[in-house]
């Protein structure tokens, strides 16, 4: 028996992949050359892109993810790339397959900046827990890809049910310094380096307040200043290894020579204004950039500090009071950091809410509405798009809908700030890797095989 379902979950499998990577290319090839890899990284990625063809949007509304709205737009992409986007009198090129989105929506693909997809993978068992490398306060020498299961199946989940084309894998938060993170294209890969997003940067999790002083407690640190001392001394021995003779491999010091230099991106889990504020006063006497404060509840107490600083806020739209320091979290929090001139995005850290970032965006924007704060839906769009792309550091090939960018594209059956609205066709570098109309394009992982609706076996 456990044979039989082997080879009916490889079967199916490979048939979901057929789907996708032979979608509309005459050649009946798999996988098409590109010039994608990092050759000279220790763990490069091997990412290509799948083939599709030349496509036509037409007819939709448009949310071009940087604050633009086309009604009746014309989005069109070829080649892996978005080459022209327009209103209704947008010349179509002859070949191009012409898509009618007459009532429904485009954006650009969503992005998630803080998943542990693949890290703490389903099924939720202890056996799969592989992101917190919890035996040390600072372990900036792990990456979160060296954990990462890719047949986890909250990927497809999250390109069904979210729109997802584009995710950071974390780290967890049990530690000061959890080590580095890993940008993923939301593609079904054999390997994580057949996920990793082409050229995008590395990112190091960070952690403040009260996990690590509870994970710690009992050989420190165990209170908030205890966190500051153990971070200030980190970056304090990083700096000298940084200008000294790194001939010696560290690895641990390797990954914060990198943020001290610029290449490795700052994103720190923190709850509390003035702990927030706090480490921006580290950064500088360290010499890096926090990037990105993550959940950042309180964030809407030191909008303006966050604006002159430069740094993003990841949220949740109304999580609140799970502990102490989650008490102050409010839902008018993404709404005044937007009124503040602050960097707003939705995050999930959740394999259920990736798959609703849309939704979370909206429930946040109605928040700022009750309250007088008007934003207008094309920006609300960006806090799923373009501001994590930016964060991410790979805003200016994904993001947006803009000539020359990566086709990351979703056609939504409705507005997508409503919660009645779901993806109807998914494309990753202009390729479909899910249309909610065609069975064959709708992917599923092992776990699923033979669930009603999904993956059936005639």
């Amino acid at each position: 028996m456990k044979a039989l379902i082997r080879s009916l979950f490889a079967a199916s499998a490979m048939a979901a992949l057929a789907a996708c990577a032979t979608t509309d290319d005459s050649t009946g090839s798999t996988r098409s050359a590109s010039s994608y890899g990092e050759p000279d990284a220790p763990y490069p990625s091997t990412y290509q892109r799948y083939p599709g063809a030349p496509t036509a949007l037409v007819g939709a509304t448009v949310y071009d993810g940087a604050g633009g709205r086309i009604d009746s737009g014309t989005v069109l992409f070829a080649d892996g790339k978005v080459v022209g986007i327009g209103g209704p009198d947008l010349a179509i090129p002859a070949g191009y397959t012409r898509i009618d989105g007459a009532g429904k929506f485009v954006t650009p693909g969503v992005i998630d900046i803080h998943s542990h997809l693949g890290d703490y993978p389903t099924p939720a068992v202890d056996a799969h827990s592989d992101g917190n490398e919890a035996t040390n306060p600072t372990t900036p020498e792990v990456w979160a890809e060296h954990s990462v299961w890719p047949q986890d199946p909250g990927f497809t989940r999250a390109l069904a049910n979210g729109g997802i084309t584009a995710l950071q894998i974390l780290p967890g938060s049990a530690n000061l310094t959890g080590g580095r993170s890993v940008t993923l294209k939301n593609v079904p890969a054999r390997t994580v380096q057949g996920m990793k997003f082409p050229g995008a940067p590395y990112g190091m999790k960070m952690a403040c307040g009260e996990n690590p002083k509870r994970v710690y407690a009992s050989r420190g640190p165990s209170t908030r200043m205890g966190n500051f001392a153990k971070n200030r001394q980190m970056w304090f021995d990083a700096q000298e290894y940084a200008a000294g003779d790194r001939d010696k491999r560290d690895l641990a010091k390797e990954t914060l020579a990198g943020v001290l230099d610029g290449d490795i991106l700052v994103h720190n889990h923190c709850y509390r204004a003035d702990e927030m504020a706090l480490v921006m006063d580290m950064a500088k006497e360290a010499g890096y950039k926090v990037t990105a404060f993550h959940h950042a509840v309180e964030s809407y107490k030191i909008g303006d500090l966050l604006r002159e600083n430069g740094v993003c806020s990841a949220i949740w739209a109304d999580w609140y009071g799970f502990k102490m320091e989650a008490y102050d979290g409010i839902p008018e929090n993404g709404a005044l950091l937007q009124q503040a001139g602050a960097c707003v995005i939705i995050h999930s850290d959740d394999a259920n809410g990736i798959q609703r970032l849309n939704q979370e965006a909206a429930k946040a924007q109605a928040a700022g509405a009750r309250i007088g704060i008007d934003i207008p839906d094309a920006e609300v769009v960006g806090w799923f798009t373009l501001n994590a792309a930016k964060a991410m550091g790979i805003g200016d090939v994904t993001g947006s809908l803009e000539t020359g960018k990566m086709a990351d594209v979703v056609l939504w059956n409705g507005d997508p700030l409503s919660v009645y609205s779901r993806p109807e066709k998914v494309w990753i570098d202009g390729a479909l890797m899910f249309d909610a109309m065609d069975p064959q394009r709708r992917p599923v992982s092992d776990f699923e095989l033979g669930q009603p609706g999904e993956g059936d076996v005639k």
